[in-house]
């Protein structure tokens, strides 16, 4: 089995070494936690990021081989960009933006080496972390939302919860991964305190919805249903019963709380307003669509496409679309990298919800929040979002740790 390694001791006897590693763990748990604080382009995150990721390559990180294919997309993907980048290095924020998509690609590739070892309890410790995070956030934004915190411009926005973040479409979507997980461990009766369990899914749930987001508010719900189709597919027909039961009860849970939330306020006018297919600033010539029709006819006939946020200079507004802005900012090349690493992820994703391993659990919680930000991926830009690449680097050591299993032979 071939591996890339980067400097290891085999020094873990060592009281030091052991002393180092614990604080790695640490520097990580603070690295995952820290993600749901973007009130600004610098955030606690990117100051833990780069300690942990240096500490941790000289503890000892690896790059296996069912994790290469990941590497050589976002590279590609990246190299791309800075190509088209060449032509405006005088200018601000195009370099800005590309160093940034430069190092969120390091860290995807950095949490991919991560996970690729002692994958289980890995990922079992950074989901607990990150749905602490998540909790925290969503009570932030519920609690802002209600005015029961700070004003009306802290930790909500146009009306809607935003929590730690800038944006309410983020705030929603970066809370889902926390609900699978906790929604995965309730139908599966791991969780040790189920009525805490609930409670954190309700909270998390109602952040969703009080996002006012129509991304995140589909998305949660497609990728909550294939959570529960994938899980139901691959269980013992005892444990099917309470899936089928729990998700019963939980579906009619949420409708009578749906009914509350909108009685409370203003929230039954703010969602009649945002459920609509489309607003205001998706018509029209200018709009968000016409904009993507125009936008989509020129780089047809501009392999090098417009050079990173040349779409914005170009329409006055952002493109609203990952995969029109990954041909925008990089050209072809980057466009058709972009949708590469999609596909690519998509079938080691299904692939691992699917087969019988150990890291099947967790396959089916990651993978499924990861697929719903490739489905919002067609309506908003993404691919600046920092728990995006982490849960990129999630799926991809999972698919390493599944390749060394079967490759052992205790398959």
């Amino acid at each position: 089995m071939g591996t890339f390694v980067l400097p290891r001791r085999d020094l873990a006897a060592v009281p030091f070494l052991q002393l180092l590693r614990g604080f790695g763990h640490a520097l990580m748990a603070a690295f995952i936690f820290f993600a749901c604080f973007a009130f600004s382009d610098t955030s606690p995150y990117d100051l833990v990021a780069i300690p942990t990721i240096v500490l941790w390559v000289l503890l000892g990180v690896r790059l296996y081989r069912g994790a290469v294919p990941l590497v050589l997309v976002l590279l590609v993907f990246v190299g791309a960009t800075v190509v088209a980048l060449m032509p405006y290095l005088d200018e601000e924020l195009p370099p800005v933006w590309t160093v940034q998509l430069c190092y969120l690609a390091v860290t995807g590739i950095f949490f991919t080496m991560f996970f690729s070892d002692e994958s289980d309890r890995r990922v079992e410790t950074a989901l607990k972390v990150y749905t602490a995070s998540a909790l925290f956030c969503g009570i932030l934004g519920i609690g802002g939302y209600l005015e029961l915190i700070g004003n009306d411009k802290l930790f909500s926005m146009y009306g809607r919860a935003s929590g730690t973040f800038q944006d309410p479409n983020v705030f929603g979507s970066f809370l889902t991964l926390g609900a699978f997980y906790l929604m995965h461990d309730l139908l599966t009766g791991r969780a040790r305190r189920p009525l805490l369990s609930g409670l954190g899914l309700a909270v998390l749930l109602a952040g969703v919805f009080l996002s006012f987001s129509r991304g995140s508010w589909g998305g949660t719900l497609a990728m909550g249903i294939l959570l529960v189709v994938m899980l139901y597919r691959t269980s013992a027909s005892r444990l099917r019963r309470r899936i089928v039961l729990l998700a019963a009860l939980t579906a009619g849970f949420g409708a009578v709380s749906l009914a509350g939330l909108l009685s409370v306020g203003d929230v039954g006018e703010t969602f009649a307003k945002r459920a609509a297919v489309t607003q205001d600033y998706d018509e029209g010539e200018t709009g968000r669509f016409g904009n993507q029709l125009r936008g989509i006819g020129m780089l047809i006939e501009d392999p090098l496409g417009m050079g990173p946020l040349r779409w914005r200079r170009t329409f006055n507004l952002e493109p609203h679309n990952s995969y029109i802005g990954a041909f925008a900012n990089g050209g072809w090349v980057a466009g058709v990298a972009f949708v590469f690493l999609v596909l690519m992820t998509s079938r080691v994703g299904f692939r691992l919800m699917s087969q019988d391993t150990p890291y099947r659990r967790h396959a089916q919680i990651v993978v499924p929040a990861l697929l719903m930000f490739f489905l919002q991926a067609m309506q908003i830009d993404m691919e600046k979002w920092r728990h995006v690449y982490m849960m990129l680097g999630m799926v991809w050591g999972l698919e390493a740790a599944r390749v060394r299993w079967l490759a052992s032979g205790e398959a």
